[in-house]
C-alpha cells in the first residue's frame, strides 16, 4: 500500500514515469505520508550535479542543479506559484481571487511570484554548490523533502477552498495523519549535516504560514496553494540551510550519526 502510494506520489511530484495507475493515485492522496517519501527519490536525482561541487565552478554546479529540478519535476508546481501570485495582488473577496487564479492569463503578480522565486533558487543554488559535496548533497536532499513535507502538512491542517486537488487531498486526513510525514521525514533531517534539521523544519513552518493566509485570501487551501508550497519551501528551505552551516558549521560539522562508529558498537 506504501509502496504504491509512494509511486502515485511519484507520478504526481515528478516527470518519472510512474504512478499514473488510477490506484496508485487513490493510494497517494489517502497517504499524506507518501509526500516526503517520494521527496527522497526527488531530492536524490536533483542532487546528483552538487557531487561535483569544489571539482566544477560553482556557477556550473549551480545551473546543472536548477536544470536538474526542471527535468525532474517539471513546471506544474510552478504554475501553482504563479496563479496564487495573481490571486495575491488581486482586491476582493475570496471568490474573486479564486476566479483570478482560474484564469488562464498571466498577471504581474504571477511573474512577481515565479521571478521572485526563481532568482531565490538561484541564489541559493549558487550558495550551495560553494560548499563541502557532503553537505551540498545533504541540504538538497532535506530542501526536497522539506518541500514534500509542506505539501503533507496542507494536506493534513489544511481547509479545502473549493473542489479540486486541494479537496482530494484533504479530504480524509487531519492532524493525526501528519505524525507518520513528520516520522518518514526524520532521517533527511538528522542524517550526514545538522544544518539539515532546520531544512527540513521550514516546510511546515512555511506550510502553516501559507494555510493560515489562504483560508483569509482564498477561502481554504487550493491545489495551486500545494505547488506553491513546494516551490517556495525547496528555495526559503536552501537559504535557511546555507545560512545555518554558515553560522554553525564549525560547530555541527559532526554528522549526528557515525554509522562507522555505530557498526563497530553493534559488532
Amino acid at each position: 500500500m506504501v509502496l504504491t502510494a509512494v509511486r502515485g506520489a511519484l507520478g504526481f511530484l515528478s516527470r518519472l514515469p510512474v504512478g499514473h495507475s488510477q490506484q496508485a493515485w487513490e493510494a497517494f492522496v489517502g497517504t499524506p505520508a507518501a509526500f516526503p517519501l517520494a521527496g527522497y527519490v526527488v531530492g536524490g536525482l536533483v542532487a546528483l550535479p552538487l557531487l561535483a561541487a569544489g571539482l566544477l565552478p560553482a556557477p556550473v554546479v549551480a545551473a546543472a542543479y536548477l536544470g536538474s529540478v526542471v527535468l525532474v519535476t517539471g513546471v506544474n508546481h510552478a504554475d501553482g506559484l504563479a496563479d496564487l501570485g495573481d490571486a495575491a495582488v488581486v482586491h476582493g473577496d475570496p471568490e474573486k481571487r479564486r476566479d483570478v487564479m482560474r484564469d488562464t492569463t498571466i498577471g504581474v503578480g504571477a511573474v512577481l511570484a515565479l521571478g521572485t522565486a526563481l532568482l531565490a533558487l538561484a541564489l541559493a543554488a549558487l550558495a550551495v554548490a560553494r560548499l563541502p559535496p557532503l553537505v551540498a548533497v545533504s541540504l538538497v536532499l532535506a530542501a526536497e523533502v522539506g518541500a514534500k513535507l509542506a505539501m503533507a502538512t496542507l494536506a493534513c491542517i489544511g481547509r479545502p477552498s473549493h473542489e479540486g486537488f486541494g479537496a482530494t487531498v484533504i479530504d480524509g486526513n487531519g492532524p493525526r495523519h501528519l505524525v507518520g510525514a513528520l516520522a518518514v521525514s526524520l532521517p533527511a533531517a538528522i542524517i550526514a549535516v545538522p544544518a539539515a534539521t532546520v531544512v527540513v523544519l521550514t516546510g511546515p513552518l512555511l506550510a502553516i504560514g501559507l494555510s493560515n493566509w489562504a483560508d483569509q485570501r482564498l477561502g481554504g487551501v487550493s491545489g495551486d496553494a500545494f505547488g506553491a508550497a513546494n516551490e517556495l519551501t525547496r528555495a526559503v528551505a536552501l537559504h535557511v540551510g546555507v545560512a545555518v552551516w554558515s553560522l554553525f558549521g564549525g560547530v555541527w560539522s559532526i554528522p549526528l550519526v557515525d554509522w562507522g562508529v555505530l557498526a563497530w558498537t553493534l559488532s
